[in-house]
């Protein structure tokens, strides 16, 4: 049988910190979001929606990544400052529970937003987004339906044309030779 050891007050005291202390480290910082994978078509906005919670002003910093390329997009600190790069100056909005909205979507723009939740107290968690961004076909669709019902009127107007054209050669043709033909009114008939 196995000896019974009871534990002293100081191991539980130890035991009890040492877990408490990682479950707070655990759920310090909590980043929630409805979607994780986006689709967007070119020239619209996008939203990476997320809340954040955590002890204490949070830093919050996303960055972009797709194949060799990694830029960092903009860090903030809610109620505080803003830092947003050059490249996205103009198409980045920041809102205070970290979510960060692309304007202007380009086709450059697909690929892995990551977004890093710092606390004061410099302990950070990451939550990664996908973004897919599709060029809008219908639009060369609509183009290309417009140019053909241009040129099938053009078409059209051309065969009209071509038709009244040539009613209007037969008729001057026909005019022409009734001109040159001698005009015999009365034949007379003299006597024999």
């Amino acid at each position: 049988m196995w000896p019974l050891r009871l534990w002293d007050t100081q191991e539980v005291t130890i035991f009890l910190s040492l877990t408490l202390y990682v479950c707070h480290l655990a759920g310090a910082i909590s980043i929630r979001s409805p979607q994780q994978s986006l689709t967007r078509p070119v020239q619209q906005d996008v939203l990476f929606s997320v809340d954040i919670s955590c002890v204490g002003t949070p830093t919050i910093q996303w960055t972009f990544m797709s194949g060799r390329v990694s830029r960092n997009i903009g860090a903030w600190q809610p109620g505080g400052y803003t830092n947003v790069s050059e490249d996205y100056m103009d198409r980045v909005h920041t809102y205070t529970n970290g979510s960060m909205g692309l304007s202007d979507l380009r086709i450059q723009d697909a690929g892995f937003y990551v977004i890093t939740v710092t606390e004061p107290s410099g302990s950070s968690k990451d939550e990664g987004f996908v973004l897919k961004v599709e060029e809008v076909l219908y639009e060369d669709l609509q183009y290309l339906s417009v140019l053909a019902v241009v040129l099938a009127s053009l078409a059209g107007f051309l065969m009209v044309s071509m038709w009244l054209m040539d009613k209007a050669y037969c008729r001057i043709k026909a005019w022409r030779q009734r001109r040159q033909m001698p005009e015999n009114y009365v034949t007379e008939l003299q006597p024999l």
